[in-house]
């Protein structure tokens, strides 16, 4: 079994990532649509074990400055095997992503994995503002 990650949106099994996302801590009870418009906007990530899709995450960029990394997961029976290192990894490392200068993301219990590529805290988060809601 070898895993495969593609940016190709055609192979994305929507219903999947719908279903993770809206039950999961940072995007609960998003609808199927805007899950399809959000994976429109961005580069996206599947992640793939046997042509089934076992992750997905996404990447909100201008492809020169700023990147956003957004909606990562692998699928829990599928969590332990370095997939979310691979991914992460394969986001990083991507061509059309080699400009970008900034990269942002939020989490609440994934500190460790983001750590080994280079993220860290913000060093003044007084610096940055926010608006609208935030799940928690």
């Amino acid at each position: 079994m070898s895993i495969i990650i593609s940016t190709e949106k055609s192979e994305l099994d929507i219903d999947f990532i719908h279903q993770f996302l809206t039950n999961s801590y940072w995007a609960k009870g998003r609808t199927k649509e805007e899950v399809r418009t959000s994976i429109e906007h961005c580069l996206n990530f599947g992640v793939y074990l046997d042509e089934q899709q076992v992750g997905f995450a996404r990447v909100l960029t201008d492809y020169t400055v700023f990147g956003y990394l957004m909606d990562v997961f692998i699928a829990e029976n599928h969590r332990g095997k370095g997939y979310s290192k691979k991914l992460i990894k394969s986001i990083i490392e991507h061509p059309e992503l080699q400009k970008v200068n900034r990269w942002m993301l939020a989490t609440a219990d994934a500190h460790g994995l983001y750590k080994q590529f280079g993220f860290d805290v913000l060093p003044n988060p007084k610096m940055i503002m926010s608006k609208g809601k935030i799940n928690r």
